[in-house]
């Protein structure tokens, strides 16, 4: 799979076509697949009866026409949310707005994509890990995805297992100071980090990072990279995948390495 390959440079649609579509919905992913991307990567998280969403935020306040925890709803009752309600690029019109654009459950995602498309899949909470497990093997996904969180116990019960898995936040802090003291690392649990290229302000080690899990086989994905020449210096560096939101802006900073 490309996004485990150590000598791969791999564009990966951050939510789909973020920066021209809403976010997590299949309209952006679909756009991200169009374009180019060579991969996507998406958030998810459970409803209060059980069904696997793609949602970054807690609640539906931020991209939906709706209010309140994604938890706290059933899917019948987020059928007719509009996930484009909010989507603007100028803060003065909504394009997505009245079209279409749900807050869809995995399995139509899945269906609805290629079906060798490499995916990252962010858990944003613990409670969506056992139904994407399901899932996975369902669609029978294991051989194209990484499967992260940034809390350590949404990936832990995959742990051991077949499907590739992600770096959780504190697993990439204890990587800092043995990466800047060139110290070796001991072999990691995970194939993948996925990491921002600043961090509270400061920036992130990204290169002495590359340096360290390197030797380990473990790859590196940066988000959110939407400058091109800022990938352009991340995949000099020995980065592998860049995550953005304008997926077509990065397969053309690509040609220039």
């Amino acid at each position: 799979m490309i996004l485990l390959d150590p000598n791969a440079r791999p564009v990966i649609g951050h939510r789909g076509n973020r920066a021209h579509a809403p976010e997590n919905t299949l309209p952006s992913l679909l756009e991200a697949v169009a374009l180019g991307a060579d991969a996507v990567e998406f958030d998810v998280r459970i409803t209060r009866d059980g069904v696997l969403v793609l949602m970054h935020d807690v609640t539906l306040d931020r991209t939906t026409d709706a209010s309140g925890a994604v938890a706290a709803y059933t899917f019948a009752d987020l059928v007719g949310v509009d996930a484009g309600a909010r989507f603007t690029s100028n803060g003065r019109d909504f394009p997505w707005r009245g079209r279409g654009a749900g807050v869809p459950r995995f399995d139509h995602v899945i269906e609805a994509l290629p079906r060798d498309l490499p995916l990252i899949v962010e858990v944003k909470t613990p409670d969506a890990t056992p139904a994407l497990v399901q899932a996975i093997a369902r669609h029978n996904l294991t051989a194209r995805v990484i499967v992260a969180g940034f809390d350590p116990a949404s990936t832990f019960p995959l742990r051991h297992g077949a499907v590739a898995l992600g770096a959780s936040t504190p697993d990439v802090a204890r990587l800092v100071a043995p990466a800047i003291l060139r110290q070796r690392v001991p072999q990691p649990w995970y194939r993948a980090l996925c990491i921002p290229p600043t961090r509270r302000g400061i920036p992130v080690p990204i290169g002495s990072i590359v340096r360290a899990v390197r030797e380990h086989g473990v790859v590196t994905h940066v988000w959110t990279v939407n400058e091109p020449s800022r990938a352009q210096r991340l995949w000099r560096q020995g980065v592998q995948g860049i995550i953005s939101d304008d997926p077509a802006l990065m397969l053309a900073a690509r040609r220039g390495v």
